[in-house]
């Protein structure tokens, strides 16, 4: 029998896909075609330069063995790269020589393959602001080193911050994890890494990017057969800035992905900074080899401001919007707000607002109206409705998943949380509350309060999705 190009890459890719998983094979090698085979030496067209270097980087002794065992030990292998006018017509192919001796690949002929007729690479790729690979960094420059003060409960992760900014890629902080509670500034510290970037390495791109959104652009790929266009553009930047990466949880094609992103940009010197409300340990259905990356650097903790930060943070406000105050007003502020920055802002604007709207001298006896009445709307009742929307989203499951009847025990214990902050925060009777969350009956409310104060004694991970939860319903 005569091989044929066809069937000396069919027999390599039987070996290679009992080699390697499903996922890997299905994104790396079923869009391989075989072109041609001249005496030992078979060509393969592969879809992207990108392509080609990573079958290089990742999969060239699978590859080797896989010819080896059929065209023999003298076997080589030409990889054809396939590039596209703006039109979708195709160009002339352009070849590449075998891995072992990638060395000896002539860069111009590339470079010029590359530009030929198509000055940019066809990425179908896009997000706003995105043109021609000139990236927008999507970076607020509001958010910066001079107006994030820093105090004992910030010092490491914004010391850590400033080195990355001044040498992004090349300290021991990569990746740089900022965690912490909701309004503590890990999405201003992270912003402002960004933005020192682009001022001190203006060559650098910069992206910031939701973990949400990063998932809805990922989804959006899969749906249009552009995973590898997508995987493409992340590594092709510099300082990769992901907010609430603890939002992948549970999203495994989310996670695959990004873990294939990561190694990439962390082999390459890239820098990644991410940002949590929650501690590595602490992220659930994160995998394991993920979470293992994120703790390679730093995993830096922002603390509830001390009094001394929370007065800073004040009078750099006042300072910021032409106002003096007596430093008695600053104190009263300072210590009966102490739950998270952006509440203590929000209670300065308000001092600010009434005082002008109502040509009232900002006194202590306004202070204390104002803080009285912050104080009071952060922690009225909330609705059941709404606390069954808030554990859902905590726990990554819908309502209908959370009111089920279900008895797989992470959903059960998410809906006795649920129970157990309805009957705290609201004044629902237990009848109600069982009716409304799953159409249960009192006792089984009931029970499942006392279930979360026993687990919350005994089980210091239930207690942490407690404590989460109590603050993200007391915002």
């Amino acid at each position: 029998m005569i091989n044929t190009a066809e069937s000396v890459w069919g027999n390599c890719l039987k070996f290679i896909k009992d080699n390697i998983t499903p996922q890997a094979y299905n994104t790396w090698f079923e869009p391989i075609i075989a072109v041609k085979l001249t005496d030992n030496a078979l060509s393969i067209q592969v879809p992207s330069k990108f392509f080609y270097e990573w079958l290089e980087e990742h999969y060239v002794k699978l590859l080797r063995v896989a010819l080896n065992k059929n065209l023999g030990k003298d076997a080589k292998l030409i990889y054809v790269i396939k590039m596209e006018h703006k039109r979708d017509k195709s160009s002339s192919f352009t070849e590449k020589i075998p891995s072992t001796q990638r060395s000896r690949v002539n860069a111009q002929e590339v470079s010029m393959a590359l530009s030929s007729k198509s000055p940019e690479l066809k990425n179908p790729f896009v997000i706003p602001g995105i043109r021609n690979l000139k990236i927008d960094s999507q970076l607020n420059s509001l958010y910066n080193f001079d107006n994030f003060l820093e105090g004992g409960s910030n010092r490491l992760a914004r010391s850590a911050a400033k080195a990355v900014a001044a040498k992004p890629g090349g300290t021991s902080f990569n990746p740089l994890l900022i965690f912490g509670g909701v309004g503590l500034g890990k999405t201003h510290l992270a912003h402002a890494v960004g933005v020192d970037v682009k001022e001190k390495h203006p060559n650098k791109t910069v992206l910031y990017i939701s973990a949400e959104k990063f998932t809805q652009q990922y989804i959006e790929s899969v749906r249009k057969n552009t995973r590898n266009d997508f995987i493409h553009f992340y590594q092709i930047i510099d300082v990769l800035i992901v907010d609430d990466i603890q939002l992948m949880s549970g999203k495994k094609g989310t996670q695959e992905v990004f873990f294939h992103i990561f190694n990439h940009l962390h082999q390459n010197g890239k820098q990644v900074i991410l940002t949590s409300d929650k501690a590595p340990v602490d992220m659930q259905e994160i995998e394991k080899r993920l979470l293992s990356r994120f703790k390679w650097g730093l995993s830096a903790e922002l603390l509830k401001p001390d009094l001394d930060t929370r007065k800073k943070i004040i009078n750099n406000k006042l300072f910021q919007d032409g106002v003096e105050i007596e430093e008695s007003i600053v104190d009263f502020v300072a210590q009966n707000i102490k739950t998270n920055i952006r509440e203590l802002e929000g209670a300065i604007i308000s001092l600010i607002a009434h005082s002008s709207f109502n040509k009232e001298e900002v006194d202590l006896k306004l202070a204390q109206r104002i803080v009285e009445n912050y104080v009071h709307n952060s922690t009225k009742e909330i609705s059941i409705e709404q606390i069954q929307k808030v554990v859902s989203s905590y726990f990554q499951m819908d309502v209908d998943t959370l009111q089920s009847k279900t008895r797989k025990r992470h959903i059960v214990q998410a809906r006795q949380i649920a129970m157990f902050f309805a009957k705290k925060l609201t004044k629902a009777s237990l009848a109600s509350i069982g009716k409304q969350i799953g159409n249960r009956d009192h006792a089984t409310v009931l029970h499942a309060c006392k279930t979360v104060n026993n687990l919350s004694s005994t089980d210091k991970q239930f207690k942490k999705f407690v404590e989460d939860l109590d603050k993200r319903l007391l915002e």
